[in-house]
């Protein structure tokens, strides 16, 4: 039986994917091989990895003057590589607006300086922290953020205006709604939520800001080699990458990103809807912030959040535990998640307050 996976990473993927990935999982297209085998310099492997990109560009709008590269290392090898390639001057503002955009201002602080221009910390990360122009470093080589807040529940709504290229941390939010990659410098993305499996890092760079790599920046983690070598600098993440591509035709079939933006509204909506009429469960960020994405929240009540994930488990909801730093309860909601879903799980919370409101 196949569960409703509501884990905030690695997550569930589309049943078509997981299908096709199967019926070709010993013989690739009339090759022979799996391609977890196949060599990452053959033809058959390069077209994969050519139509991922270019399925990519055109699922994203992705302008030419962009570079796409396909990394290992996940948002933590990036929180290197960035002040690496990018730090010119040696300074970087950071909006810390949860724990993994701490971890990358604290990260950068190895290579230069971090200024922090604004936080949420002081209410636990439950909302996102207004950013104006002023209050941004004049000298500073670009601006960080993390779009999406993946345990804290919430998102960016609007880019920050800044003079420096806006870096933005999307691992939890690429392809959920439509965004305006040319008003950022560079883009990231671990792969394991809405593009596909684990071991793949996607890295979108507005190539101007990276003709200039300091001497000193590790060869593995120059962005110029990764682009200079059509993302073989080393062996890519061959099958992660072939699942991505997977999931960006299963994206464009459904209609693309503004179609799954619709239906990704349609599910938040059901949720945060029964959470403002519920009186045992509660929702716990600002309104105005709320992700798309990670919907959190409270089980009033002693030993209720955990009576309920025992409930939920059993009846086939997992993952829905919420992360240490918020308890509660925590339901990701990707793409992959069906509507269906969604459903079901408000279902299962009527039925659980009924009995224990």
């Amino acid at each position: 039986m196949r569960v409703y996976n509501f884990s905030a990473g690695p997550s569930m993927l589309p049943e078509q994917v997981l299908k096709i990935a199967a019926s070709e999982m010993m013989d690739y297209h009339g090759s022979g091989q799996s391609v977890m085998e196949m060599s990452h310099r053959s033809s058959v492997y390069e077209e994969i990895i050519e139509t991922c990109e270019a399925l990519l560009r055109k699922a994203m709008n992705i302008p030419p003057e962009y570079k796409v590269l396909f990394l290992q290392g996940g948002a933590w090898s990036q929180f290197a590589m960035v002040p690496l390639n990018l730090m010119k001057k040696g300074k970087a503002d950071f909006v810390v607006s949860g724990m993994w955009a701490d971890k990358a201002y604290k990260e950068t602080k190895k290579f230069g300086q971090a200024v922090c221009v604004a936080s949420s910390a002081d209410k636990n990360y439950s909302y996102i922290p207004t950013v104006t122009p002023e209050m941004l470093s004049p000298d500073a080589d670009y601006l960080h953020i993390c779009w999406n807040n993946t345990i804290f529940g919430t998102k960016w709504n609007t880019i920050p205006q800044a003079n420096v290229p806006v870096v933005a941390d999307m691992s939890s939010s690429i392809l959920s709604e439509p965004i305006d990659v040319s008003k950022f410098g560079l883009i990231y993305a671990g792969a394991q939520k809405n593009m596909g499996c684990a071991g793949l890092t996607v890295v979108i760079v507005r190539e101007d800001i990276i003709t200039e790599v300091p001497a000193n920046c590790p060869s593995m983690f120059n962005y110029r080699n990764h682009i200079e070598n059509g993302s073989m600098f080393n062996t890519p993440p061959t099958y992660a990458i072939y699942i991505c591509k997977l999931v960006l035709d299963w994206l464009l079939e459904l209609g693309g990103v503004d179609a799954i933006y619709t239906q990704n509204l349609k599910k938040a909506g059901l949720l945060y809807s029964f959470l403002e009429s519920s009186s045992l469960f509660t929702d716990v960020v600002n309104k105005a912030d709320r992700s798309l994405m990670n919907v959190t929240f409270l089980v009033r009540g002693e030993g209720l959040d955990k009576q309920f994930d025992k409930e939920a488990t059993a009846a086939g909801f997992i993952n829905l535990k919420g992360h240490r730093l918020v308890g509660g309860m925590r339901a990701s909601i990707y793409n992959a998640m069906p509507v269906q879903g969604v459903e079901a799980l408000v279902d299962l919370m009527k039925d659980f307050e009924r009995r224990h409101g």
